[in-house]
């Protein structure tokens, strides 16, 4: 299983900036990368035949590279709608790609999702994408992830999860923004701090909120059985479920 430091060195080479800056303003959000590429890494371990890896939210590469440096057995097709992230990735990964191991969708989650056939994939996974989702849209991802993955298929997904305790989690949200201020007014960076602060509104927003309770609920109506919620900092959360 890959630890901090290896996914650390595999970064040095690829997705540099991007990883240093995201490990700056969100610290966990680069762990939760090396998280989820170690769940699809231990799902993979001691099975003979090559996993497939279906990517919702690809982005800039981060977490598609943990999944692909966590096992050798393994194809990820990494989707993702916005062309400027996906092209870093693309750049970043081109050896990945050329090697037959990555592909590139350009797409919405749920126009991806609905091209696969019922149960032709072994695992869908994904890193701070669902929780950008407006709560009928991620629902839907939802039910089409299960329908898409093989019996025995695996969900693996580390997002913010907001905590049941409103207040808690309250609390959680000032002091994440405090960190945004202090980071990015050291560095200068006011730019970024609008970007982050306007985003994060969008991720409280009644219509987008993705509250723990709710969204284990969601799984679980739409067939997956094994909900776990593996681990939780703040409201960083790893969450995985299995197909039957």
């Amino acid at each position: 299983m890959m630890t901090a430091e290896d996914v650390d060195a595999a970064f040095s080479g690829v997705i540099g900036q991007e990883y240093q800056m995201l490990k700056l303003i969100c610290p966990f959000a680069a762990e939760m990368s090396r998280m989820v590429g170690a769940e699809v890494a231990h799902y993979c371990r001691n099975r003979p035949d090559t996993q497939s890896v279906v990517e919702l939210g690809g982005g800039t590469g981060i977490t598609t590279l943990a999944i692909l440096s966590g096992a050798d057995n393994l194809r990820v097709l990494s989707i993702d709608s916005e062309p400027v992230m996906q092209n870093q990735a693309k750049q970043a990964l081109q050896a990945w790609e050329n090697g037959g191991r990555l592909a590139f969708f350009a797409d919405d989650a749920l126009s991806a999702l609905g091209r696969f056939e019922d149960a032709s994939v072994d695992i869908v996974a994904s890193a701070y994408t669902l929780h950008n989702f407006e709560a009928n849209y991620r629902k839907r991802v939802i039910a089409e992830s299960f329908r898409v993955l093989k019996s025995g298929g695996r969900f693996v997904n580390g997002d913010r999860y907001a905590l049941d305790d409103v207040d808690q989690h309250t609390r959680n949200t000032q002091q994440e923004v405090k960190g945004y201020f202090r980071v990015l007014s050291e560095i200068d960076r006011l730019d970024l701090l609008e970007q982050w602060i306007v985003h994060l509104f969008s991720d409280e927003s009644e219509s987008r909120i993705m509250r723990e309770s709710i969204s284990l609920q969601q799984l679980g109506e739409a067939g997956f059985q094994q909900i776990e919620l593996k681990f939780r900092q703040d409201s960083n959360a790893l969450v995985t479920a299995l197909k039957h």
